[in-house]
């Protein structure tokens, strides 16, 4: 009998893998209903050979050396992070506490890059402290930095270089009215500053947003860094951030992470040779690395007729998995305990007083009360923005390696829920 195994998941597998058998739905070769039994729902299942499979990916699409940067805000949880260490993939950081999770993780200090946004220039002092690499991304905070390291300490810069991408407002970063970066129509104010400072400026980094599929968007990117670059003489790295588009349905655009790979290594070997300098390519996948390999497991609670709709309630909301909500995103739903049934069509709902609505109007296997419907996609941005609104607890969350389930965080407790609270007397 054929089996549904998420190591080999793609859409087009999945759906043919239903025409096929009556089995239930499984991650890594552990059934949904094993997992819910032993674990409960709602349930935060991570698959680590997909994890595997994605580093393996890009490292076959890029030039050998270059390096690989997690992006830690996608999914936190210390047992990923310690699988990203494993892989020889180093941390991209946005918060201090971040950065004090990928060094609790075991990371070395300068495998982690801090690239803040907004933040004091204390937490800056701190993470130098720490031993992070640091990446700047406003003028106010490069002279600030300037004044307090001079050449001490070595710099990258974020640069905004004007340019829409993205699947979606929200996520894209790099246009003329996004808070990120320094605009690269300020480069004059970047190297006055740092010549005033003697500051060594040893990184260049764009980001454009999420969702990328275009190589070109990459390629202006390119343009832009490679012709800056010659401007600051003690460069080390090009960061190149991340952005690769995956697949949330059939048929659904990617990012030709092989093409973009060898447009981007050639252009820089090119660079390299011109210059006579060494300077590394470096990426920052946050998504690209953990979408594919997260589910999330819920329970049916009620299936409601209305003349217009037939609701299904699930026992998780927008506190759970917010992404539906927030940037229209579309996560694709399995009926785990029905694969094989006659299809319908339900709009799929959360418990939470919001209108949470994880899909309108979907095509599933009839779905009945005490079914898990399985929520795919769900590994970057679920529970690392998932909260206790409604003063609901947080998931459980499952690591499933050489098929076998690890519990890698506890659900939470009433207690959670009280903890650092005080009633004044």
């Amino acid at each position: 009998m054929k089996k549904l195994h998420a190591q080999k998941y793609n859409f087009a597998y999945y759906l043919s893998a239903m025409k096929n058998t009556s089995d239930v739905f499984r991650i890594g070769g552990v059934s949904v209903k094993q997992l819910a039994d032993e674990f409960g729902t709602p349930l935060y299942v991570y698959h680590a050979e997909k994890i595997s499979e994605q580093i393996i990916k890009l490292r076959s699409a890029f030039p050998e050396k270059t390096s690989i940067r997690f992006a830690a805000k996608a999914l936190t949880s210390l047992a990923i992070l310690d699988l990203m260490k494993k892989e020889d993939v180093g941390l991209d950081c946005v918060s201090i506490q971040e950065v004090k999770l990928g060094l609790h993780a075991g990371f070395k200090p300068t495998s982690i890059t801090y690239t803040p946004n907004n933040v004091s220039i204390t937490e800056v002092e701190e993470a130098v402290a720490l031993g992070a690499e640091i990446t700047l991304d406003n003028l106010p905070i490069l002279k600030k930095f300037g004044r307090l390291f001079g050449n001490k300490v070595p710099a990258g810069i974020r640069l905004n270089p004007n340019i829409m991408a993205g699947g979606n407002l929200k996520i894209s970063t790099g246009h003329s009215h996004s808070k990120f970066g320094i605009s690269i129509h300020q480069l004059e104010e970047i190297r006055s500053i740092v010549a005033e400072h003697h500051i060594s400026i040893n990184g260049l980094h764009i980001h454009t947003g999420s969702e990328l599929k275009d190589h070109e968007v990459f390629m202006n990117m390119a343009n832009i860094l490679f012709e800056a670059a010659p401007l600051f003489p003690n460069l080390k790295f090009l960061d190149f951030g991340g952005g690769f588009k995956v697949a949330y349905r059939e048929n659904d655009g990617v990012t030709d992470v092989v093409k973009v790979g060898t447009l981007l290594g050639d252009r820089l070997k090119e660079f390299n040779i011109k210059n006579s300098t060494s300077i590394e390519l470096r990426i920052e996948p946050g998504k690209f690395l953990v979408s594919e390999a997260g589910f999330l497991i819920t329970e049916v609670t009620v299936v409601k007729e209305t003349p217009s709709v037939t609701f299904v309630g699930v026992n998780t909301g927008l506190n759970h998995l917010i992404r539906p909500m927030m940037y229209d995103a579309w996560h694709e739903i399995v009926n785990g305990t029905n694969p094989m049934g006659e299809t319908k069509t339900y709009t799929v709902t959360g418990n939470i007083c919001e209108t949470d609505t994880f899909g309108k109007d979907r095509l599933l296997p009839e779905v009945k009360e005490g079914d898990l419907l399985v929520m795919l996609n769900a590994g970057a941005y679920g529970y690392s923005m998932a909260s206790n609104y409604n003063s609901r607890f947080r998931p459980a969350e499952v690591l499933i390696k050489n098929g076998k389930p690890y519990l890698i965080r506890k659900r939470d407790t009433f207690e959670d829920l009280l903890r650092g609270q005080v009633v004044p007397s």
